[in-house]
């Protein structure tokens, strides 16, 4: 059985297309990643920076202030970071200096940069808000949800001939042989999930190694709540920290893609070709956000599950929190798990009852 599970393994992996569309994820992983880092920008009123030393510079920035946040911190930050005027009466909320000055003017200045009145507790409640640079991390995670939502599409497209791409004739040598039913089958199964979770695996181990060699563990322990202007809108509403999102990004990067691969093998096995097996499995697993239910909809959070809103990750990050850094996106675990079996057990079903002419 393990050989022929190597067997149906290097069939996958020995496609031109496969590694021609995964050169294409390692290449977006990289330009996504440089890009942001490379547009980086700080200012501290003496020293403008963009880039490393921007980096460089917010971090330093935000050391001044790390710590939980407290009314006392806000008026410090206030009074040592914020521009007292925007130019032709622009909002100080919109105007970026840097990335610990635009976190707190998006939630304690008023538009000339004065206090608003709102105290933390205002904002956030009775939470404990650990303050540090998540500039970095943040966007490194939006990056990585871009890549995994190409890696998705990469996997789909790797899979569908494993069984689709039999069918024509080679099926009928397959499943007259003495394991073609049973082994076979079940190898073929075996190895497009393999196949699916070692290039996931690769991917991500990339994605993070950047990440670390570009902003360090600086950021992972510091709540996600306050970030940068560009974080406060539509994001995940929670009180968990970089490295809280960031094990969840990875998780849901597995339990997303390896749905998919359950559902792909599915329909491989079903359709009797791959050119329409591959139709087939992109339109099922984009339909979830054609579907017009609202978040606020008690039947999105059933839809948020499906393995395309596990990819696209804060959608589902945002519809409930359990207790502590537990959310409602564990979930996915299970769902993966399900999707992942009934793909294996099924696809092989599929296949091994075709049946053989005479």
């Amino acid at each position: 059985m393990r050989k022929l599970i190597f067997f149906e393994l290097r069939k996958i992996m020995a496609k031109r297309l496969t590694w021609a569309m995964l050169l294409v994820a390692v290449l977006l992983t990289v330009l996504l990643h440089v890009s942001t880092y490379q547009n980086k920008f700080a200012f501290d009123g003496q020293r403008q920076e963009t880039g490393k030393e921007a980096v460089a510079l917010d971090q330093e920035i935000a050391a001044g202030y790390e710590g939980e946040l407290t009314d006392e911190k806000v008026r410090q930050m206030l009074s040592e970071l914020m521009p007292q005027s925007g130019p032709q009466g622009l909002n100080v909320i919109y105007i970026y200096q840097n990335a610990m000055q635009s976190a707190v003017a998006a939630r304690f200045s008023d538009m000339e940069g004065n206090w608003n009145g709102l105290s933390v507790s205002d904002v956030f409640g009775q939470e404990k808000i650990k303050i540090g640079y998540v500039d970095g991390w943040l966007g490194a995670i939006q990056d990585m949800t871009k890549v995994f939502l190409c890696l998705s599409v990469v996997v789909i497209v790797m899979l569908t001939p494993v069984f689709g791409g039999e069918y024509g004739g080679v099926e009928q040598l397959i499943l007259s042989g003495r394991y073609g039913r049973t082994k076979c089958a079940a190898a073929k199964a075996i190895a497009g999930l393999l196949a699916a979770f070692g290039t996931t695996a690769a991917i991500v181990i990339l994605n993070v190694a950047l990440a670390f060699v570009m902003y360090g563990k600086i950021g992972l322990d510091c709540s996600i709540l306050f970030a940068p202007l560009s974080f406060t809108e539509g994001y995940i509403p929670f009180n968990i920290t970089c490295a809280t999102l960031l094990k969840y990004r990875i998780l849901l990067a597995f339990t997303g893609i390896m749905g998919a691969a359950g559902i792909t093998l599915i329909l491989s096995a079903l359709c009797r070709n791959q050119m329409t097996a591959l139709p087939a499995a992109l339109a099922v697993y984009v339909l979830p956000a054609l579907l017009p239910f609202a978040e606020t909809s008690s039947f999105f959070r059933i839809l948020a599950l499906s393995p395309l809103y596990q990819i696209l990750f804060v959608a589902l990050m945002s519809v409930r929190q359990f207790a502590g850094s537990l959310l409602y996106a564990i979930w996915a675990l299970p769902i993966a798990i399900l999707l992942m079996a009934a793909g294996g057990i099924i696809s092989g079903k599929i296949f091994a009852g075709h049946q053989v002419s005479a």
